[in-house]
């Protein structure tokens, strides 16, 4: 029963994750329909006579699309254009625009030559490319067109105005997060602000590891330790005075993120220590156990690592 109802949730699951997107894109329509999977969002740098750009882009089953974080009452992203997948090549082109880890996509009406952050970002979108031109070519049906049909939507400018966001906009309060309407702090956004992607591989694995419990918390520069009730699920840390709370005091979004333990300099002379540094972002975590220590490690790790390299999380022998 179990294997036939999986086909099912994982449709289910694509379908939603369709649904979300949505929300964060304008001047798209026809994104949830039958038959299109989502694979992979994420930032990459086009290259245009302007020099490189950083563009969000989306990857389906059928077509890449790619859009820019503009300026809008939902800080949605505004979709500049599409590139369908069937009769697509693509080839690594380093060498030949003097980009570090580059790679030309040559489509049907058009070609576009973008960059990722490293080689590891890149070597994920180059295999998922590759992966969803094959799934295109078998598959028989037309690609529908997503962009939008409005006239004022379909002359959007490749140079629009961009909105600046801050690392602390990201790590929300408590008042950010009630914010009605905001879509600030999405994984799209996440990624965006990180300079990273991430898989519906990467979202199924998330699903299956979320944890809660106590963890003592430090700051790089503070001598404290601050007792809260934490909370991991799709791929962030929301933190709560206390387990009875309704709401978190904030979040801490975890894509980008490095999981390691203290290193002997850091000074940290406690067990069950984990620290999450982004740039010059640093936390320490206490857990009070090994058990504990070795759980939290495990479903972090899920959210700071590819899916597509073994994880610690795929072992279940806790």
């Amino acid at each position: 029963m179990v294997l036939q109802l999986q086909g099912a949730m994982m449709k289910m699951e694509n379908f939603q994750k369709l649904l979300e997107l949505k929300k964060d894109l304008t001047g798209i329509e026809n994104l949830a329909i039958p038959g299109r999977e989502f694979i992979r969002l994420g930032c990459l740098s086009k290259l245009s006579g302007k020099g490189l750009q950083q563009r969000m882009f989306f990857l389906f089953s059928d077509s890449l699309v790619y859009t820019s974080r503009g300026m809008t009452p939902l800080n949605q992203f505004k979709v500049h254009g599409q590139m369908p997948l069937y009769g697509m090549t693509i080839r690594e082109s380093e060498e030949e625009w003097g980009v570090p880890h580059s790679f030309t996509l040559f489509g049907q009406r058009q070609s576009l030559v973008v960059a990722a952050s490293c080689a590891s970002e890149m070597e994920r979108w180059v295999e998922d490319i590759r992966m969803a031109i094959d799934l295109a070519e078998q598959s028989s049906s037309p690609t529908s067109d997503l962009l939008s049909t409005s006239p004022t939507d379909n002359k959007l400018s490749e140079d629009g105005g961009l909105e600046v966001e801050s690392e602390d906009e990201l790590c929300g309060s408590r008042s950010s997060l009630e914010r009605q309407g905001h879509r600030g702090n999405t994984t799209v956004h996440v990624c965006w602000h990180r300079n990273t992607s991430v898989s519906m591989v990467d979202f199924s694995v998330a699903v299956e590891n979320q944890l809660s419990g106590n963890l003592l918390r430090k700051f790089k520069n503070s001598n404290g330790w601050q007792k809260l009730w934490v909370v991991f699920t799709n791929f962030s840390l929301f933190f709560y005075k206390s387990h009875q709370d309704e709401y978190p005091l904030a979040s801490l979004p975890l894509l980008g993120y490095s999981v390691t333990v203290p290193a002997e300099s850091e000074n940290i002379h406690k067990d069950y220590v984990f620290k999450l540094h982004f740039k010059s972002h640093v936390y320490y975590f206490r857990s009070e156990s090994e058990y504990t220590f070795e759980r939290w490690m495990e479903v972090i790790r899920s959210a700071t690592c590819s899916a597509s390299r073994p994880l610690l999380s795929s072992r279940k022998d806790y």
